[in-house]
């Protein structure tokens, strides 16, 4: 692939602190390169909050409510701009 070649790595997350908290590092730490976009599908717990403290690398797309899987994910897709989505 060339230099000029966009990825994205859309995360959907519901009240899914603690996944973020376990895998989110390694996803950083592997994803040189890629833009990561976590879409929160208006979770009830601290996940933006821990999102914003601690990742300040990570795009946040925030839904005021839950728009369930294919909901969450096709309006997040729909604003990010790239070659390839990883999700």
């Amino acid at each position: 692939m060339t230099d000029d070649v966009r990825i994205a790595i859309v995360i959907l997350n519901w009240n899914g602190k603690h996944f973020l908290e376990k895998f989110l590092p390694s996803v950083v730490a592997h994803s040189a390169g890629a833009e990561i976009v976590v879409a929160d599908n208006g979770s009830e717990d601290d996940s933006v909050l821990f999102l914003e403290k601690n990742f300040s690398s990570v795009r946040i797309i925030r839904f005021e409510k839950n728009l369930g899987f294919t909901g969450g994910y096709n309006a997040a897709l729909n604003q990010v701009k790239s070659d390839y989505y990883v999700c």
